[in-house]
């Protein structure tokens, strides 16, 4: 068997899908997938899934288990070096806050900002876990 090399999905959830929508679609430009009003909206990114839910909905489904978070939860979109500021801009731009800049002792650098529902989203370089831009699926570089 062979060992375990990427994560294929990444849950969310949040108290207004319509809110995430904007942030998530609109703003960062990720890929609807598909969606149910009210219950979820699942992003597609290159080789990987961002699955929203509402927690409400999500804790009294049947078939798939039932499952929610409560509080923030956090993902960290992997962007090159050379785009990290661009996103900042655009962020920025669209009154989304910077919460944090973070600079990592392996050399790559990161920031965060809330979404809608509160979560926190970082966007970093792969340089913070090591990885080369080149490394990574999600970069171009």
């Amino acid at each position: 068997m062979r060992p375990i090399r990427a994560i294929l999905e990444t849950c969310l959830y949040v108290d207004d899908l319509a809110a995430a929508r904007r942030f998530y679609v609109d703003l960062l430009g990720l890929e609807v997938d598909s969606e149910r009003p009210g219950v979820f909206l699942f992003l597609r990114l290159e080789r990987a899934m961002l699955l929203l839910f509402d927690p409400q909905a999500t804790a009294r489904q049947s078939g798939v288990p039932a499952h929610g978070a409560r509080g923030p939860g956090h993902v960290c979109f992997a962007v090159a070096e050379a785009e990290l500021e661009a996103w900042k801009a655009r962020l920025q731009a669209a009154g989304v806050a910077i919460e944090h800049e973070q600079c990592w002792p392996r050399g790559g650098r990161s920031f965060y900002v809330r979404d809608p529902a509160g979560n926190s989203v970082e966007f970093a370089t792969p340089r913070i876990w090591g990885f080369a831009d080149s490394e990574c699926v999600c970069c171009d570089a």
